[in-house]
């Protein structure tokens, strides 16, 4: 395990080496345009084009979230806010986890907390489950609520409503919370202008090929982002495992709407709307499964990106012209270019390399682009792998991550796209839970 105090200058490295990355790509590019074809010389344009966007993308996400890092590695946040906390669990068919998640909820290091089960129409016997665990136990209270069967997001606007604590941790049924979550969490609050907290969700099944990359996914694909937008306090997605809310926040914004299939994202937006900071939290930790099949990977990615488009469709004037802080105006228009942007060309210009090293004689060149590539992103798994003091072994899997898992996804990504734009009709689906019980409890002890 890589430590903090070894990547004190590892993002200076990493640029320095993206920079110089980009040189070559352009010296390779110019020696192209100059010498071969008129076919070649337009891809190997639009390659360039690819490859100096790549660059930019990630410098700006490695510089902002070295500063992030070492900001909060630095900077004196004081003391937790001192104050009871809800916690909001909903609950749809999870009678083979509900009890072990309430019982880690139990173990949370906070001296005053309620955990309230929503079970949203559940068919099995989910509900009956988390019933036997219904009472005080030390310092939490569990209360168990039924209703009828209308979504995640209805689900967690019945628990805000009869939730008795300023703050709010919103969840997922399968998810498992670090001890520490809520003290990390919470000392943020300490700024009034802080709304919410979005928390750090790492893939706790890791026994396959597809859950490691996922595993990479989330520290690099996922986290990095977050920990940049964090930098300048706003995330633009609050992932649903793991959000800490001002409960006042939540009620001003009108709670989460149930018109979209990421209830996560659209609240977000709100909240960065309203005027608040929403800040990033790397020790707010929350373990949560992973599909453990393409089919069900592609459902979720498919699903994830559907949903960030009904949740960025619905504010269309937002991103059309900047609503108060530019800095929100900036996010949302991240979010937009890593909705459907990067998607696009990332496929194009993989699609490319591809049809340069086939058919137009250019195997050499695209050789060397790819084996640069390559570097790059094992520069940047390394450091984005040591900010979250994560397993080494995971960083080889950035040669696999980018080459096929990330076209795949980008791939799902535009799909959902062109039938979101089409309003092609879609139902919610569930991920199926396969047990990932001990690698959770195994995972909480790191």
């Amino acid at each position: 395990m890589i430590t903090r105090r070894r990547l004190a200058h590892a993002a200076p490295i990493t640029i320095v080496l993206l920079v110089i990355a980009t040189a070559v790509f352009w010296l390779h590019a110019r020696f192209a345009i100059e010498t071969e074809s008129v076919v070649l010389r337009i891809g190997v344009t639009f390659l360039l084009a690819f490859l100096i966007l790549l660059v930019a993308r990630y410098v700006v996400l490695l510089w902002l979230s070295y500063l992030h890092h070492m900001g909060t590695k630095n900077e004196d946040r004081g003391s937790p806010v001192d104050a009871s906390v809800s916690i909001l669990v909903p609950a749809f068919n999870e009678g083979p986890v509900i009890e072990a998640a309430i019982g880690s909820l139990l173990e949370l290091d906070w001296p005053s907390f309620e955990i309230i089960v929503i079970d949203d129409g559940s068919t099995d016997d989910t509900y009956e489950r988390a019933c036997t665990l219904e009472g005080t136990h030390g310092a939490a209270t569990v209360r168990v609520v039924r209703k009828t069967n209308a979504g995640k997001a209805s689900a967690l606007n019945t628990g805000l409503a009869v939730a008795s604590s300023p703050f709010v941790l919103c969840m997922d049924a399968d998810s498992r919370l670090s001890r520490r979550t809520l003290r990390n969490a919470m000392r943020h609050f300490a700024n009034p202008h802080v709304g919410a907290v979005a928390g750090n969700v790492k893939i706790a099944n890791r026994g396959t090929l597809w859950t490691r990359l996922q595993a990479l996914e989330y520290i690099q694909g996922l986290n990095l982002p977050r920990r940049a937008q964090g930098f300048l306090r706003v995330v633009n997605i609050i992932p649903g495992p793991i959000g800490v809310f001002r409960r006042e926040v939540l009620a001003q914004v009108g709670g989460y709407d149930t018109d979209t299939f990421a209830e996560d994202a659209d609240v977000t937006i709100k909240i960065l709307g309203a005027g608040w900071q929403i800040v990033y939290e790397d020790g707010a930790v929350a373990w949560t499964e992973a599909p453990e099949t393409v089919h069900d990977l592609l459902k979720q990615r498919y699903r994830w990106t559907r949903g960030i488009l009904q949740a960025l469709r619905k504010r269309g004037d937002w991103l059309a012209r900047p609503r108060g802080d530019t800095a929100v105006w900036i996010s949302l228009q991240a979010l937009l270019f890593e909705a459907i942007v990067w998607p696009v060309v990332n496929v194009v210009g993989n699609l490319l390399f591809a049809i340069a090293a086939l058919s137009l004689g250019a195997a050499s060149m695209v050789l060397h682009w790819w084996l640069l590539l390559t570097m790059l992103d094992l520069a940047a798994a390394l450091h984005t792998v040591a900010m979250e003091e994560e397993d080494i072994t995971l960083v080889p899997l950035a040669i696999p991550y980018r080459f096929f898992f990330i076209t795949l996804i980008d791939v799902a990504k535009l799909f959902a796209t062109v039938e979101e734009l089409a309003r092609v009709q879609m139902t919610w689906g569930k991920l199926e839970r396969r047990g990932a019980g001990a690698a959770l409890r195994a995972l909480e002890q790191r």
